[in-house]
Order: structure tokens, then sequence, then C-alpha cells
């Protein structure tokens, strides 16, 4: 228990022998229950939590998929089990021992308190995370932090990858946890989520934990993408979802003017370019008309976005 509230941690596994002793080993003594939910392993990472679990079977809680689902796959069936037990606060935190769990408890503090519903890890915050995160990594990340920013409506968060997160009982209650995205996207997945539902999220600065004997299954150039297209999808879904059908904003009127004008703008521009190298001189209007198309569309996507963040500025 923390402060009289129950707290779950959701360890999804997928080949962590090494180190899925050492998460456990390090769990803070106030988490109740240990949730090891094992991806279709193909090493002894079952053997070990079965260990643990028949030593504390009440805290080490293992669920083993059926078929391999991905994170966000095990993510879900972790989040199932602590929402049919009533749990207050669920975290997450990865079998690869990458999230330090000192930081649990100022993750915990504010969803205790109800200050907010969803609170996510940031290693950004640290001067340390340029050294200690891989350099395709880091600018990966921060591509994506900035995408999902706009995908999600949670302007002030960043590192939108990490899944060190802690979520409330209310959280769980609300979404639709057989709908999560199964695979690395979850966490910006979820992000976009919570938004259509009005939940309040936080960053809390974290540390970043690197070269302990971990391995990332995560390819950096073939994961940003495919996250980028998945991403615009969820930007999609969240402004059909939370402006047209739950309630109607003219900020969707100015992204879907912005998208058409800056469009057709490029397209105007790309053909004047075409036109003045290979065939001659073009209508002095047509750059004018290139240049006014690509203005008022950056316009109304830039007046889009400051709308954006006035509707949700409350959810910080």
């Amino acid at each position: 228990m923390y402060k009289s509230k129950s707290v779950a941690v959701v360890v999804p596994c997928y080949n962590e022998e090494k180190l899925i002793g050492r998460v456990i080993d390090t769990m803070p003594e106030f988490v109740d229950h240990i949730v090891c939910v094992d991806d279709q392993s193909r090493d002894r990472t079952v053997e070990i939590v079965q260990r643990y679990s028949a030593a504390q079977p009440e805290r080490v809680i293992l669920i083993r998929l059926p078929k391999n689902e991905g994170v966000g796959g095990a993510i879900a069936a972790g989040y199932r089990w602590a929402r049919d037990h009533d749990i207050d606060a669920t975290a997450v935190m990865a079998g690869d021992a990458q999230m330090d769990p000192r930081d649990l408890p100022a993750l915990l503090e504010p969803v205790i308190a109800d200050e907010t519903d969803y609170a996510k890890g940031n290693r950004l915050f640290s001067g340390e995370a340029w050294n200690l995160i891989p350099r395709v990594r880091y600018i990966g990340n921060g591509l994506l932090s900035m995408l999902t920013k706009i995908a999600s409506g949670y302007w002030h968060v960043a590192d939108s990858q990490t899944g060190y997160t802690v979520a409330n009982r209310k959280v769980l209650m609300t979404l639709n946890l057989d709908d999560i995205y199964k695979r690395y996207g979850m966490p910006n997945d979820m992000l976009v989520k919570l938004n259509i539902f009005d939940f309040r999220v936080r960053d809390i600065p974290i540390k970043p934990i690197y070269g302990i004997g971990e391995q990332s299954g995560i390819k950096p150039i073939r994961l940003v993408p495919r996250l980028s297209l998945l991403l615009v999808r969820l930007f999609a879904y969240r402004m059909l979802q939370k402006y047209i059908i739950r309630d109607f904003h003219p900020l969707v009127l100015f992204y879907f003017t912005g998208a058409v004008l800056l469009s057709l703008g490029m397209l105007v521009g790309l053909y004047v370019v075409m036109h003045r190298l290979f065939i001659g001189f073009v209508a002095d209007n047509t750059p004018l008309f290139t240049t006014f198309l690509v203005l008022m569309g950056w316009q109304s996507v830039m007046f889009a976005m400051w709308l954006d963040m006035e509707m949700n500025k409350h959810l910080k």
C-alpha cells in the first residue's frame, strides 16, 4: 500500500531472463502486486517468475499470453488484471530493469493525491539524457515526441516513448483496454485516447538507465516512419472523436483548410519549379499565388494548433 492506496506494477516480459529477477528484487515494498505478463518468451523468463510467484503467491502474479501480442498487448493484459482487482494506482515498468524503482514514488504521488490521472516519466528533463541515451534513439524520440504533442493534444508532454507510467483506477475503468495498440506505438495511442476523455496527464522527471545488459528490439530507423504514420491516423481519430462526434469545435475546420491549402501550395510550387527548370518562364502571378496558398495554409494550421492548446491546457 502507498498512503493507504493499493498499488500494482505491470511488468511486460519478453525474453527477460537476464534482468527480470532484478526487477522483482528491487521493487519497493509498498507495491502490493507485481503483475508479470509473459508475451510468449522463448527463454527462462517464465521459469524465473514462477519461482518468485511460488515464494510470494499474493504479490508476484504471472500472466501468460496465449500468443505473442507485443508490448502493448502485454500491458493491456496487466491493466485488465488491475482493473478487475480494483487497484487504485497501476504502474508499468519494463522487464529489462531500465526503469529505476526509486522514481516510482514520484510518479505515484500526484496520482494518489488526485492531482493527475496519468503520470508518465520523462527522461529528457535530465541533463544526463544526451550522454546516456544512444544518439539515434534520442533524436528519434525527440521527433516522435513532437509529433505526439500534435496528435495527442498534450502539448506539455515530452518523451512520448517512455513506458514508465502510473494510471489511476478511473483511467482503467474508462478506456477500452482491448482496443489499446499492441506494439511499440502503445504509449502514443494511450495518450491520444486519454485526451479524448479529458484525462489529466503529468510529466515526471525520471533517470534514464542504459548499459546494464538490456537488449532492445527497437530499431529507430524503421520505427520512426511507422510510428509517424500511426500518429497521423491517431491525430485524425482524435479530431473526429473529440471535436466532431463528442463536441464540435471549429479548430477542425482550420486544420482541414490549412492541410488543403498547404498541399495545393506545395503542388503548385513543385509545378513552378519543374516548369522553370525544364520548360521556361512562368507567369508572374503564379509564384505569388503559390506563396499565398502556403502562407494561408500555414497560418490556418498554426491557428488550429493554438486553439487546440487552449482547449487542453487544463489537462496538465
